[in-house]
């Protein structure tokens, strides 16, 4: 599976948000060459949680934006972010419980997961913030 590339279409205009994202970006595809390269379990797991913490992390900062400057759809926003770290650990838990093996589709629900939740909700969160900050 090819690497994910940070370019102006995953930008939010926000470059706190974007900082962070890149970041992710960078993780997702640390663990995708991992996987590909046939690292040891141990390492992919411990890639794979650090990928989950810094989204959290990054979560939390936004949502800390959110009610900074008054986003009307904080709760929406928080709902998906609930959603998708709820997925992540799903994920996690497959694959501790499968002997530690990473199947194709889960590299592309991560990269799905990563790329839709910015160019979807943080976008909009990203026009919002571009406007009153």
């Amino acid at each position: 599976m090819k690497d994910l590339v940070w370019d102006n279409t995953l930008s939010v205009e926000v470059e706190e948000i974007d900082q962070d994202h890149r970041i992710l970006v960078n993780l997702f595809n640390i663990f995708n060459h991992s996987v590909t390269e046939g690292d040891a379990p141990d390492y992919l797991e411990a890639v794979l949680e650090e990928l989950i913490s810094c989204t959290v992390w990054h979560f939390k900062h936004e949502e800390r934006l959110m009610l900074k400057y008054g986003y009307a759809n904080t709760a929406e926003h928080k709902t998906e972010h609930r959603e998708l770290i709820n997925s992540a650990k799903d994920l996690q838990q497959k694959f501790l419980q499968s002997g530690k093996h990473v199947a194709h589709e889960d590299i592309e629900f991560l990269e799905h997961w990563l790329t839709e939740h910015i160019l979807v909700a943080d976008m909009k969160l990203g026009s919002y913030l571009a406007e009153v900050m």
